[in-house]
């Protein structure tokens, strides 16, 4: 039973160009194109644009040509052909190691990036505004250095004394840090060099013109963190004997403010990733319209050079050994070539056919933008659509978008399961959520929801769903429970 189980798993095993094939499918649009760039470096038997000449019908290096056949061994120096000439790329123009990414309709467009200083240049610009001795700059620079993308020093003064004694020689105390630290504070964003949320808030509110609510708020955060944090207003009222409207205005105070000053910073070194849709669906007199991106449909050929030197080979009458081993190489660069069009073409139509299904089965929502439209739909659905296998729909659905008239989406959030109601038909989990979400959103802030209440409501609307699948779903959607919720 053993051996039987073992040779089924064998009997399972995907071949290398298998696995070449999911890679490609799964890639989105850029990667896509960026995989196909690393290719036509590396095969140059694989060319970008149409072939110069429609005559060759026949693939020239099919497995079973004549070529294949090396009888002999004769150490001959046959002249028909310059293995060198054809594998050298110092002739071969820079055209032909481009791909034709675009459809037609598609502008060919670069991406502008300013020339911005980054969010550490910056701050260490600043600090020539400062005067400082040569040793307090050289702690300042290390200071900004040790900040993180989000404006925070997230390391202990004395790790930091240490860093700078061991790996920059400047040795220096606590004391020393602390006072820098201060100047470090001092910098555009307001915030920057907290060590935390409440100094983060803090440094942010002593740089605003003094008011009674930004004193107040001064006063709460640095007194009463844990009190507003928990949003236990009633405790902040009778701690201050303020009123409503007084703790209100405060509380707006404190909401303006930054968490993350460093985010906010326009220069930022992290990369702002651009979302290229796979795909476009359109409504055209009342029918939808799928297209995919053309940058996913190159226009490729197999060499026509390489094809030329088979084929001068195959009409040679001796053979050298070197030639041989030469020309296998070149047949096997031919093969790669060939393969790689048409697992070009075999991902195009997984992913337009895939699409399509997703587009079908969810008519009804593309037709009119109403999430509450979308149906129960899982992977299996779609996969017995298009008799592709579930991982398969999965690769295309995990990492793809589609542009819609309402919007850029990703396309697995149309995947969800099904709940029944209280009529016993199915419905979208996402259904439930986006109702759920309507609800809180129309809640009274001042006395929010508690979990066992929204149930109620939902039974109320026809969905029979228990507190702790409500918790579980409002989870999902990053709503924090109903303490959190309280306003003022």
């Amino acid at each position: 039973m053993l051996k039987q189980n073992l040779q089924f798993k064998l009997s399972q095993k995907l071949s290398p160009q298998q696995i070449q094939l999911m890679k490609l499918i799964q890639l989105p649009t850029q990667a896509f194109e960026q995989r196909l760039k690393e290719e036509l470096v590396e095969n140059p038997a694989l060319e970008g644009g149409q072939e110069e000449e429609e005559m060759y019908e026949k693939d020239e290096f099919d497995n079973n040509d004549e070529y294949d056949d090396y009888e002999g061994s004769d150490n001959i120096e046959a002249e028909d052909i310059n293995i060198d000439e054809y594998l050298s790329d110092d002739e071969t123009p820079d055209y032909k190691l481009q791909s034709n990414n675009y459809s037609d309709d598609d502008e060919e467009r670069d991406t502008p990036y300013a020339a911005q200083t980054s969010f550490h240049q910056d701050l260490i610009n600043q600090l020539n505004t400062f005067i400082l001795s040569d040793e307090q700059r050289e702690i300042a620079e290390f200071l900004v250095g040790s900040i993180d993308d989000d404006g925070y020093l997230r390391r202990s003064i004395q790790d930091i004394v240490d860093d700078m004694a061991f790996t920059q020689g400047i040795y220096t105390d606590e004391k020393t840090v602390e006072k820098i630290l201060h100047v470090v504070h001092e910098l555009e964003p307001s915030g920057v060099g907290a060590r935390d949320l409440q100094e983060c808030l803090l440094l942010q509110l002593k740089h605003k013109t003094p008011t009674e609510s930004v004193d107040l708020a001064i006063d709460i955060i640095e007194n009463q963190f844990d009190a507003f944090t928990k949003k236990h207003y009633d405790k902040l009222l009778q701690k201050y004997g303020i009123s409503q409207d007084q703790l209100k205005k405060t509380i707006h105070e404190i909401e303006k403010l930054n968490p993350k000053p460093g985010g906010s910073f326009a220069g930022n070194s992290r990369v702002t990733e651009n979302i290229v849709p796979d795909f476009a669906i359109r409504i055209v007199d009342g029918e939808l319209e799928l297209t995919l991106n053309g940058r996913n449909a190159p226009t490729l050929h197999v060499s026509k050079d390489y094809q030329d030197m088979l084929r001068t080979y195959k009409d040679s009458r001796d053979k050298s050994h070197q030639q041989k081993d030469a020309v296998q190489f070149i047949k096997q660069k031919l093969d790669s070539a060939k393969w790689f069009i048409d697992a070009i073409r075999q991902r195009q139509e997984t992913l337009f056919v895939t699409m399509n299904a997703i587009m079908h089965f969810q008519q009804e929502y593309f037709l009119d933008g109403e999430e509450t439209s979308l149906k129960p739909m899982i992977l299996k659905d779609i996969a017995d659509m298009v008799g592709l296998d579930i991982s398969t729909v999965s690769r295309v659905a995990n990492s793809k978008y589609v542009d819609t008239p309402y919007g850029t989406k990703l396309i697995k959030e149309f995947f969800s399961e099904a709940m029944k109601n209280d009529q016993g038909e199915d419905v979208s989990t996402l259904e439930i959520k986006k109702i759920l979400q309507n609800v809180i959103e129309d809640e009274d802030k001042s006395k929010p929801l508690p979990d066992d209440q929204l149930a109620e409501i939902l039974k109320e609307k026809g969905y029979p769903i228990a507190r702790r699948t409500i918790a579980k779903y409002r989870e999902q959607l990053d709503i924090p429970v109903a303490r959190m919720r309280k306003k003022i």
